[in-house]
């Protein structure tokens, strides 16, 4: 079996927006079976973690770029609202499928 992807869903303090964030994910990951490891942390943290995906809110989209993330090898996906499953799989799946974890 393959690695699965790791997601990594990002707020301000990395508990609240980030996790419910991380359970609407998991809505689209499950519909189309998709083997990820999920987590959730604050925005700081973010910086010093390398996964395949980062989903965070559009608010933190100046503060990530200030961080030197290597986006050849992390995606980020900035959300309007980051509940939303149809925003989420709308922009994840192209991620997805660039990353080929889905045809």
């Amino acid at each position: 079996m393959e690695r699965p992807i790791t997601i990594l869903f990002v707020c301000g303090a990395g508990l609240g927006s980030s996790f419910a964030a991380q359970m609407a994910a998991e809505d689209v990951l499950n519909q189309y079976n998709i083997n990820a490891k999920l987590d959730h942390v604050d925005i700081s943290t973010a910086a010093s973690v390398q996964p395949d995906v980062i989903i965070t809110a559009q608010n933190f989209q100046k503060q990530f770029e200030t961080f030197s993330i290597d986006e050849e090898k992390t995606a980020i996906i900035y959300l309007k609202n980051i509940v939303s499953s149809k925003e989420i799989e709308e922009k994840l799946l192209p991620v997805l499928r660039e990353k080929q974890v889905i045809k």
